[in-house]
């Protein structure tokens, strides 16, 4: 029997110019690509971690000073898939809890590697999952057992709070004075009364002044001047919020042209846009308003005739600002003016302009949403602002979980150690290769206050060791003192951290890895193809 020679011929499935890995080099490249993005930023972790210099390469050559896994993540452009799910449950944390972006990254990463060395054993990548399943779940019941909830004790949860803020920010830039930023916070979350709408808090960064200039203003602050010719104070305020275009004093007729045979016309046309625009502002008036907020330039004659009626300008407010200032001050956005019957106007006991280093700016105060207020932040730069408003965002983040769900638990490597204890425990009870796969998930556990002693430049082959053999012996409080790099009482320390950020940590890190782990495959697309511009001669 013969067999033709176009039969022995290799099928080619993929288009020319795609790439494809399998079984091993695919495998291989997935690990290679996260645990390089892991050792990128497991620098940055705990109390004593790095800071990484993000520079665009644009023309303004724009610098971000950060150790925030999130900013640096996102500002990083990776060409492995692997990678990249790393960025993606980072994005995912941050988005849930505010805080943990970097460790969620590194568990994830540590698990891969220790994946690698089990896959070298010739153990198959299911089996390995199935091990990770189980420990992961081992762990959780772990952290859940050893959760505290003190929201019973309203003094008890306040120091709470107050721990957890102290412990979040141990690791930002305002390191120096987190007890005075933590007070901050705390404040500004237990005035949200449970919520976890953080729009209520608005942050303000203005450059000069140091740091600890920062203070809470229990208003909120709006980055604009009162117009000319209006009091700059006003009491028992009525505000009428508006997205609308009051600049038609001017003739703007767009994608059209008007001819004038005589002066006399074009007189006739400006005074019309005129008697539309003064009787624009007389609706404006039968609101009984006597304050007008537009998100949209107000030009000189209704900014006149409003100001001549008793009614305070504030013009070209950004919308993010308009937004935030209709819902504190409990008012809607207008856009139309014909039924004042049906528009929700906006109320605050005063309004009054302040100065906030040179920049004068309003305040609006005793607003009817009492869980509103301002964080205005003072320090050298703008990149130690930028900085700082990250770090503030994430402490404020974790709190207003931590109001939710109410549980904590102990920092400073301690929560790992106990999972990885309960993981272990099970792995001597489980027979097979799976239990070679839990003693690999509590390994890369035990990673995360190994990183954490080596960024502050201790012995981790020492310590951790120690802090193990403290666990074993039962205490269940030990944890790492990064103040003097010893073994310490972190529930004395007042090392906190909030339950949700640890438990998301978990089970992100585990599924990514577990995600990753299961890829034999990789294949590539084709770049597109530029077509020919006939434009430019068929380049």
């Amino acid at each position: 029997m013969s067999v033709s020679s176009s039969a022995l011929q290799p099928v080619q499935l993929l288009e020319d110019n795609s790439s494809e890995e399998k079984g091993e080099n695919a495998r291989l490249s997935s690990f290679i690509g996260a645990m390089a993005l892991t050792d990128l930023i497991k620098t940055t972790m705990g109390p004593k971690g790095m800071d990484k210099i993000l520079q665009s390469q644009g023309r303004e050559g724009n610098l971000t000073v950060t150790n925030d896994g999130a900013t640096i993540l996102k500002a990083i452009y990776l060409d492995n898939a692997a990678a990249k799910i790393l960025v993606d449950i980072s994005k995912t944390q941050d988005d849930e809890v505010g805080d943990g972006t970097t460790s969620v990254c590194v568990l994830a990463g540590e698990l891969l590697r220790e994946g690698e060395k089990l896959i070298d054993q010739k153990i198959h990548p299911q089996t390995v999952i199935a091990g990770w399943r189980i420990a992961a779940e081992v762990a959780r019941k772990a952290l859940i057992s050893v959760a505290r909830d003190n929201s019973s004790d309203t003094a008890k949860f306040r120091e709470d709070l107050m721990n957890i803020a102290r412990t979040t920010l141990s690791s930002k830039i305002v390191y120096s004075d987190k007890d005075y930023f933590a007070g901050l916070v705390v404040d500004a979350v237990l005035r949200l009364k449970g919520s976890t709408n953080l729009d209520y808090i608005h942050i303000i960064k203005k450059a000069g002044g140091s740091l600890r200039d920062s203070y809470l203003d229990d208003g909120f602050i709006l980055e604009k001047k009162i117009s000319v010719g209006c009091p700059k104070r006003l009491e028992n305020a009525k505000i009428l919020v508006a997205n609308t275009a009051m600049d038609t004093d001017k003739i703007k007729i767009f994608g059209a042209s008007v001819k004038v045979t005589s002066p006399a016309e074009l007189a006739a046309i400006e005074e019309a846009e005129r008697t539309k625009m003064l009787n624009k502002c007389k609706k404006i008036i039968e609101h009984g308003v006597n304050v007008f907020v537009n998100r949209q330039l107000v030009y000189n004659l209704p900014e006149q005739f409003l100001a001549e009626h008793g009614v305070m300008v504030i013009e070209h407010a950004d919308f993010d600002g308009v937004e935030r200032l209709a819902r504190v001050t409990g008012g809607e956005i207008a856009s139309t003016f014909d039924h004042p019957e049906s528009l929700q106007l906006g109320s605050c006991k005063l309004i009054e302009e302040i100065m906030i280093g040179e920049d004068q700016m309003i305040r609006f105060g005793g607003v009817p949403v009492g869980e509103a207020c301002t964080i205005v932040l003072r320090g050298a730069t703008s990149h130690m602002l930028d900085e700082a408003e990250r770090s503030l965002h994430d402490a404020l983040c974790v709190l207003s979980q931590v109001v939710s769900d109410r549980k904590t638990v102990l920092g400073g490597g301690c929560a790992e150690m106990i999972m990885a204890k309960a993981v272990d425990e099970l792995a001597k009870q489980t027979p097979g290769k799976k239990s070679v796969a839990m003693e690999a998930f509590s390994r890369a556990l035990r990673q995360i206050p190994t990183i954490i002693a080596d960024n502050g430049g201790y012995d981790s082959s020492e310590l951790v060791p120690r802090l193990r053999a403290e666990h074993y012996k039962g205490n269940s409080t030990a944890g790492l003192n990064m103040k003097n790099g010893t073994i310490g009482n972190v529930e004395e320390l007042g090392i906190v951290e909030a339950f949700r950020v640890k438990e998301q940590i978990l089970i992100s890190a585990s599924e990514a890895a577990e995600m990753i782990m299961r890829v034999d495959n990789i294949i590539k697309s084709a770049p597109r193809k530029r077509e020919a511009d006939p434009r430019m001669g068929g380049y």
